[in-house]
């Protein structure tokens, strides 16, 4: 694959066969992230886990201290008092059955994250097939199913997000802004990394964190000294 001349000049910078302690790892990302917008700094986590078993799977969620420094737009499911809690917690869009038809038959999809009240999941569960595949189906494990949609507002608009494993056990997830001081980061990095540790499923054998790396959007990943996790 060819690269452009920025990203070629950054990735020398970053000796690929060293595993970096995490803050020389996070000054490396900050000083290789040069393209002229506030790229986004993401934590790829390789685990020892299968997912094909569900006893392997991980998936939850942490609010990072400093959050992500993305404006996320909130969808709320949910009908009576709880339309209006949501309304006046900051939600972007709030309904019910009504919006079915729009995200199905429009392919409406203006919001960042879901959050229902149970009593809604009979409803949101007919837009399985739109929003399983996109990552945007509620969940209890990720506290987006909840009677308690202020709170759940609160924490995704304060930088709550949430980690789990693709297709080939690995976790991918923001940690932040290009544009975040090193402390920051750091803050950032280390909270997510205490709740993945803390995630490690009690059925695995064998080595947990196979490999840890921090890049940009558009800079070379630089990899992290897991033997410190």
């Amino acid at each position: 694959m060819k690269r452009g001349k920025r990203y070629t000049e950054a990735a020398k910078q970053v000796d690929r066969s060293v595993v970096y302690d995490t803050a020389e790892a996070i000054a490396l990302v900050k000083k290789t992230a040069v393209a002229k917008f506030d790229e986004t700094i993401e934590a790829h986590i390789r685990t020892g886990c299968d997912g094909r078993h569900a006893d392997q799977q991980i998936r939850g969620a942490v609010v990072l201290p400093h959050g992500t420094g993305k404006t996320v737009r909130v969808l709320v499911f949910a009908k009576g008092e709880k339309i209006d809690e949501a309304t006046a917690a900051g939600a972007d869009h709030v309904g019910g059955e009504e919006l079915i038809p729009k995200i199905q038959n429009e392919g409406w999809l203006d919001f960042d994250v879901v959050v229902a009240t149970p009593d809604m999941m009979g409803v949101v569960g007919r837009l399985g097939k739109v929003l399983g595949p996109k990552g945007l189906m509620p969940n209890p494990k990720a506290g987006t199913v909840t009677m308690d949609v202020a709170k759940a507002i609160k924490d995704i608009k304060a930088g709550k997000i949430e980690y789990r494993l693709d297709k080939t056990n690995i976790i991918h997830v923001p940690v932040g802004k290009a544009s975040f001081t090193e402390e920051q980061l750091s803050d950032n990095f280390g909270t997510l990394m205490e709740a993945i540790i803390k995630a490690k499923p009690s059925a695995l054998k064998g080595q947990y964190l196979r490999s840890v790396t921090l890049t940009s959007t558009m800079g070379p990943g630089v990899k992290l000294n897991t033997a410190k996790f």
